[in-house]
């Protein structure tokens, strides 16, 4: 199978019956061997009845005690061989299926990465959840037809001509039923692929509603819209279950008929070899054999039938994951410039933000989206015209921007892990102990450390969901610290925390991050008391600069954001 730290390849194809393809292709060697055990294993069933016909005719019938033995004995080697034969085509199609299984895991997490976090701007968490829980199986069940599906076609064929052996009548019966089992079942594989794909689409959006619900509950109850929330999930989950039962109508008609059809067909070829056989046409032992051969073919059309079954299937999902692999990260251009030798003002036109280096700025503004959307332009996460010294960002070289400028949302993602782990992110920066315990005290997540039992070294879950909200805001910012970018964007990193840890993070923000450029959103008097400049943004458009004391004295709508004085912005206003 795939090695779990190897490189699982690049898929380069743009259908999902081409991937499946290179699926199969990653791993010839065992699909070659599992099409050749199946192949074997199936035909060995089609022997049987052959050798139980030379018992018969050979032995049993003119009493040859010496025949019947040999033939008895052919036949109980036979089947020891094909139990044997049987248990490494299992394992042998158990093994390429966990390998297609574990490929595409690891495609598709290779490519979430690679998005980072254009992720969310280009796809929902319903998507990639829904191909993780449901199309990777799908997908890896689908390789069936590689082993069972190669060797019913081979079988179909050794069938038909030991039939043929036996009688044209019956060979010409047997030549023209199967095919006519495939027309019958096949538009409902269409029909399947049409409903399968509805299907999956609507359970991806359901999926990242349940993301949705489960992330804002606290949210949803408190502003009185759990309600709301639950009758349009209510409404959506119904929706899905009746997609559901079409896709379950489609299937258990294509697999009635595959089990069905086959089972009519065998009863017809049966009455037209007993006829023979009463009209002296075919011996005992050739009426035994055909029953035999068309009972064994049941397997191979059984199996054909549920191989296009899980290929429709497979077909389905793989375009999913297809799609999924076709986005395209931020990218730097084959032009790309080198970032500035030398730190240098960031400068985003579109809200007149100016970053100077080596300060402590902070931006404030009374819809926090817009804070947030200004520093996504600062640190190159969205379309912009931002310059960095006198080059336009989104020209430089995105591997240099993202080393040395750092957005840290307080909403990032923690994931389960160590808390070791969580604050030294990528191991070869090679954090010592002591880079750790600085970043830690700067953030003011000592007691963090200390409250767990392991300390650095405590498992935390992922998301941080066993740590509280102030907690889980250290850590990120303790992460950020630990980094030491040149440029630090952080999005309201002490929203969550109480006064006096407030001010306390602060200070050592301050002192931590001294002659480093540093930006911050916030409306919080006590992290703004410790900046050297404040931008104020109006409907995302800077209106004044200045420090925090006199913005203070001279900006009463700013006063009136930060320091909570309405009045006193009412009066003012009313001048």
């Amino acid at each position: 199978m795939v090695d779990a730290y190897g490189d699982p390849g690049v898929p380069g194809c743009r259908s999902g019956g081409g991937y499946l393809w290179w699926l199969v292709t990653r791993q010839w060697r065992r699909s070659l061997a599992g099409a050749v055990l199946a192949s074997v294993w199936m035909g060995l069933l089609a022997l049987s009845p052959y050798l139980l016909s030379r018992a018969i005719d050979d032995g049993l019938e003119p009493s040859d005690g010496a025949a019947l033995a040999g033939w008895t004995t052919a036949l109980l080697a036979a089947g020891t061989l094909n139990a044997f034969l049987g248990l490494l085509r299992h394992r042998t199609m158990t093994q390429l299926r966990m390998d297609g299984n574990f490929r595409t895991v690891k495609v598709v997490v290779d490519q979430a990465t690679r998005l980072g976090a254009a992720l969310s701007a280009r796809t929902g968490a319903g998507e990639v959840v829904t191909i993780g829980v449901g199309d990777v199986q799908t997908i890896a069940f689908s390789l069936t037809a590689v082993g069972p599906g190669v060797a019913a076609i081979i079988v179909y064929g050794i069938v038909a001509a030991l039939l043929l052996s036996v009688s044209l009548q019956l060979a010409v019966v047997v030549l023209l039923g199967v095919p006519l089992i495939a027309v019958l079942v096949g538009p409902l594989m269409g029909r399947l692929q049409g409903a399968e794909t509805e299907y999956r689409e609507r359970q991806g959006v359901l999926t990242a509603r349940i993301g949705d619900l489960a992330g804002g509950l606290r949210v949803l109850n408190g502003l009185g819209g759990k309600g709301l929330f639950a009758d349009a999930f209510r409404r959506d989950s119904g929706a899905l279950r009746a997609q559901g039962y079409r896709v379950g109508s489609v299937t258990s008609w294509m697999q009635a008929l595959g089990l069905g059809l086959p089972t009519l067909f065998l009863a017809v070829v049966t009455w037209l070899a007993a006829r023979l056989a009463a009209q002296g046409e075919i011996s005992i032992g050739e009426l035994v054999a055909v029953y035999g051969y068309v009972a064994v073919l049941v397997v191979p059309v059984a199996f054909f039938v549920e191989c296009g079954y899980q290929l429709s299937r497979g077909v389905v999902a793989a375009r999913r994951v297809v799609r999924f692999l076709a986005l395209e990260p931020v990218a730097s251009g084959p032009d790309a410039l080198d970032a500035p030798s030398s730190e240098a003002v960031l400068c985003d036109p579109e809200s007149g933000v100016r970053v100077v280096p080596g300060q402590l700025t902070a931006l404030v503004g009374a819809r926090p989206g817009d804070l947030a959307t200004v520093v996504d332009r600062l640190g190159r996460y969205a379309e912009s015209a931002a310059t960095w010294g006198v080059t336009r960002l989104d020209g430089i070289d995105l591997a240099q921007v993202r080393e040395r400028i750092l957005v840290a949302d307080n909403e990032a993602d923690l994931f389960a892990g160590t808390l070791r782990d969580l604050v030294s992110g990528r191991r070869e920066h090679g954090a010592g102990d002591d880079d750790i315990a600085r970043a830690v005290r700067a953030a003011v997540a000592d007691d963090i450390v200390r409250g767990l039992p392991d300390g650095l070294d405590s498992a935390v879950d992922a998301q941080g969901r066993n740590l509280s909200g102030g907690q889980r805001q250290r850590v990120r910012l303790a992460r950020a610290l630990l980094a030491d970018p040149e440029v630090l964007l952080a999005v309201e990193p002490t929203s969550a925390l109480d006064a006096h840890t407030e001010a306390t993070v602060a200070a050592r923000l301050r002192a931590a991050r001294a002659g480093r450029t540093t930006v911050v959103t916030t409306t919080s008097p006590l992290l703004l008391n410790q900046v050297d400049t404040v931008c104020f943004l109006v409907d995302g458009k800077v209106t004044a600069t200045g420090s925090h004391d006199r913005l203070l004295v001279e900006e009463p709508e700013y006063r009136a954001l930060v320091a909570r004085d309405t009045e006193a912005g009412i009066e003012e206003g009313s001048r």
